[in-house]
């Protein structure tokens, strides 16, 4: 009675590991957000799945009910989405939670990532990342995305489709024109391309919409000084109000990143 969350190649089928193969092969079901293609991966490794049903985003409530009896009935059960990990913009993290509030043993066997294989293509320093998921649609969603990560020094990932690509890197470039940003074309496939530079380059670039899947990754953006003289003022109003002096430095040097040394020197 055990839940394998199967990891599949986001590109080579080649990139599938051992563990998820003979996962493959012994589970007694194998759920797959399109089995017409895990079919093909099956087919390139010689493996002969006992039992193959979809399980994807349409079908997720009514399968994960079906799975749950299959498992309870103390059935194996692998899950496995076309790419990547089940449950990170796929189908699969419904299936998981109910599993584990039921008592079900679930084990994940890792594998490709179009997340981390990006991240690690684009050369850019990355101590800490967002992941976005798919970029939203339409100009004003996107633009207040690019506004709120032009305060984020750190780097972020997101999935995007070729069709939306040009338009959503005009807009990154209107918000944010020196922000470094890659494009990261068809990871582990023969026709790889990862594309780096200013969002303004980037977007002169991709002016057309290219052929294949988008990984689009922003680099770390400038930190912004912080307003020392608006903090100073933010932590005089909050001593008018009645807040210790040392407090209200306390509060907005942790909300602007000032010094809070110089706040209370300032504000004296």
């Amino acid at each position: 009675m055990t839940l394998a969350v199967c990891a599949t190649p986001i590109g080579n089928l080649d990139d599938v590991s051992l563990r998820v193969l003979r996962e493959f092969a012994e589970a007694d079901v194998l759920l797959c957000e399109d089995t017409r293609h895990t079919r093909v991966l099956l087919e390139r490794h010689g493996v002969a799945a006992r039992r193959l049903v979809s399980y994807h985003r349409h079908n997720e409530a009514r399968r994960t009910a079906e799975a749950l009896e299959w498992l309870r009935a103390g059935e194996r059960v692998a899950l496995a989405s076309d790419a990547g990990l089940p449950g990170i913009n796929d189908a699969g993290a419904r299936l998981v939670a109910a599993a584990r509030d039921e008592g079900i043993d679930v084990t994940v066997l890792p594998g490709a990532s179009a997340v981390a294989t990006a991240l690690v293509a684009t050369g850019f320093a990355v101590e800490r990342y967002q992941f976005l998921g798919y970029l939203p649609r339409g100009e004003r969603a996107l633009t207040a995305l690019w506004q709120e990560l032009a305060a984020w020094p750190y780097a972020a990932v997101a999935f995007e489709s070729p069709q939306r690509l040009p338009a959503s890197l005009r807009t990154l470039a209107r918000v944010s024109p020196e922000r470094p940003v890659a494009v990261c074309r068809e990871l582990t496939k023969r026709f790889e391309e990862v594309v780096r530079g200013t969002a303004d380059d980037v977007a002169d670039r991709y002016a057309e919409p290219p052929k294949g899947e988008i990984t689009v990754v922003l680099g770390a953006s400038e930190p912004v000084a912080p307003d020392v003289g608006a903090a100073v003022a933010a932590v005089e109003e909050l001593v008018a109000d009645g807040l210790p002096r040392r407090r209200a430095a306390e509060l907005v040097a942790r909300l602007t990143g000032s010094s809070l040394r110089e706040l209370y020197r300032r504000s004296l």
